[in-house]
């Protein structure tokens, strides 16, 4: 059986890493059969803490990722590729299987377009039977707000926050359709440009049962899974049938600076997001942080 490199090769510096990808993706490829796929699906939302979910996981003993990178982006992007080329981006099924004072270990994965690509979930539930997935849900607004930041930075995205959040509409106008129609597609403004429409989570969410069934998917919240406490993190270790880890305290990562909102731009949005936050409420059995 062929030696698994994947965890000497996360203890480089990151350009190092970097600059090893190609060697990296080379090897799991020729070995892609005797590769393991993921029991858990970290599906988003974009800019609500998936990044430190996933290193704080990370740490747990019985908690594995892809070589190098937090998510492989194959459900949303890159489907067509093929599941022996998702399958190459993961730890042997030899290093992962149960050993003598060690239970197996699980096999994990980040990707927060996931959960608002709108073949995602159909793509999952037939690729990864018994999975499971887990949501940060973080209060629309500020994820939004984030987002445009982050998009900004990326070069993504060039107009300012609130003409952007203007030109939604028009620029997501027939994309999601398309995307449906046409597999292979990547749509830009879906995928970059989605401010509001990433946070009307009800929808979301809704599709992910579909196809996963309820109870295959836990959702937290964001203000509770960062309150400097690890109880949310041990209540997702509990859902993922894990033992208890380290005890660690989710921190936070990717932040990035940026201006105060003016006071009457968050008003007029967290009335637009008033309708999809009370039917998150009825999906969810309870009331979400920011409207508590």
């Amino acid at each position: 059986m062929p030696q698994d490199t994947r965890p000497a090769l996360r203890r480089l510096a990151a350009p190092v890493r970097q600059a090893l990808l190609p060697l990296a993706d080379g090897v799991g490829a020729v070995t892609s059969s005797a590769r393991a796929l993921p029991d858990l699906l970290i599906c988003g939302a974009q800019r609500a803490g998936t990044t430190s979910l996933f290193k704080c996981l990370s740490q747990h003993p019985a908690v594995t990722g892809p070589t190098l990178r937090k998510g492989v982006h194959y459900f949303d992007t890159d489907y067509a590729r093929g599941l022996a080329w998702y399958r190459a981006h993961f730890p042997l099924l030899s290093s992962v299987r149960e050993r003598e004072g060690r239970p197996r270990v699980r096999v994990m994965e980040s990707s927060p377009y996931y959960l608002f690509h709108p073949l995602a979930a159909r793509r999952i539930a037939r690729d990864l039977p018994g999975v499971r997935v887990v949501v940060i849900l973080r209060d629309p607004v500020e994820r939004a707000y984030s987002a445009h930041a982050h998009e900004s930075a990326r070069g993504f995205e060039t107009e300012p926050f609130a003409r952007a959040v203007d030109l939604e509409e028009r620029r997501l106008a027939g994309e999601e359709a398309r995307l449906t129609e046409e597999p292979g597609y990547r749509s830009h403004s879906h995928q970059h440009h989605a401010y509001l429409a990433r946070g009307r989570y009800a929808d979301q969410l809704a599709r992910l049962e579909r196809y996963l069934g309820r109870d295959r998917v836990h959702a937290v919240d964001h203000a509770e899974l960062f309150d400097g406490t690890a109880r949310e993190l041990s209540a997702i270790e509990r859902f993922l049938g894990l033992p208890p880890g380290p005890g660690l305290v989710p921190g936070r990562h990717n932040a990035r600076g940026r201006s105060a909102m003016p006071a009457s731009l968050r008003a007029e949005l967290t009335d637009r997001f008033a309708e999809s936050d009370a039917a998150l409420t009825r999906w969810w059995g309870r009331t979400p942080s920011w409207r508590a």
